[in-house]
């Protein structure tokens, strides 16, 4: 058994889910979390001032499979979370 790691976009939660529900994969734990990258965070407007946020909210996908999944579910990940935008990963 191995654990996969992902920490992918908000928006990107049901397309990953439908994808590995695709390749029967039907269970997984997930987390709101926040990071930054090479991004260093971006610019919010509030109440119209615009202020720098540091931490990009993300969510974390964890998932346990037999190792011989592994690929398959690595690559189901990238290829449903991708945006082709800074913070892919």
């Amino acid at each position: 058994m191995k654990k996969i790691l992902a920490i992918i976009k908000p928006f990107k939660v049901d397309d990953v889910k439908d994808a590995l529900t695709g390749i029967n994969i039907n269970g997984m734990t997930i987390s709101e979390v926040k990071g930054f990258g090479r991004q260093k965070g971006h610019k919010e407007i509030y109440r119209g001032a615009e202020y720098q946020t540091d931490f990009v909210p993300k969510v974390e996908i964890k998932i346990a499979v037999k190792d011989d999944q592994v690929d398959e579910v690595v690559q189901t990940i990238i290829n449903a979370a991708k945006t082709g935008k800074i913070g892919d990963g």
